[in-house]
């Protein structure tokens, strides 16, 4: 059992707006909403949104996205994303769950297939980490197994989960995908420009 987390606790300083709410098109789906259903599609059985207590607007956009996505308060989130990663964590970690597929949410392009690759490599090759690469470049998500929860939970909060992941260098997976989207990583309003008015 792999549950997945969405991390969207952050501010969105530079984007100036949530950017879990974001739409994907004009009149389409929020990022939220997109990356949870491509996250379902692919396999994950329990997704979880991580948001700060004060975002309402977060909880009633999850609260509509129906059975199998949930609404994890993260109350440090001042604290960073690491502590985002935590609270997914601790909500996700029951037994049966053998590891977690983590991705941040302003990376809202990701493909099922992408998501169901990862489960299916992770399934067979029992690495500690999993990662998705495009044209050699890594992306998201990221799988972590459960030997490795502690290992998160621990990490330096100035490093992250990428501490994590560095100290598996050796016997993580890079999995190659044919997914631009686990590179579109959305991060202000530029980005979210060259996305939806590339030029022609």
């Amino acid at each position: 059992m792999i549950p997945g987390v969405i991390l969207a606790a952050g501010r969105s300083s530079r984007m100036g707006q949530s950017k879990a709410l974001l739409p994907t098109r004009p009149g389409g789906p929020s990022f939220v909403r997109r990356l949870s259903a491509a996250l379902l599609e692919g396999g994950v059985v329990d997704v979880l949104v991580v948001g700060r207590p004060d975002d309402g607007v977060l909880r009633t956009e999850v609260e509509s996205l129906g059975t199998g996505v949930r609404l994890v308060i993260n109350a440090h989130a001042e604290a960073g994303q690491l502590s985002s990663v935590i609270a997914g964590l601790n909500a996700a970690d029951r037994p049966g769950v053998h590891g977690v597929l983590i991705t941040p949410v302003d990376v809202p392009f990701i493909l099922p297939g992408t998501v169901r690759a990862l489960l299916t490599t992770f399934a067979s090759r029992q690495a500690p980490v999993v990662r998705a690469t495009h044209l050699g470049r890594h992306g998201h998500p990221v799988i972590f197994g459960r030997g490795v929860f502690d290992e998160l939970r621990r990490a330096d909060p100035a490093l992250g989960a990428k501490a994590v992941v560095q100290a598996h260098a050796r016997d993580l997976i890079d999995l190659e995908v044919d997914d631009p989207g686990v590179l579109h990583d959305i991060d202000g309003p530029d980005d979210y420009a060259r996305v939806f008015n590339p030029p022609v």
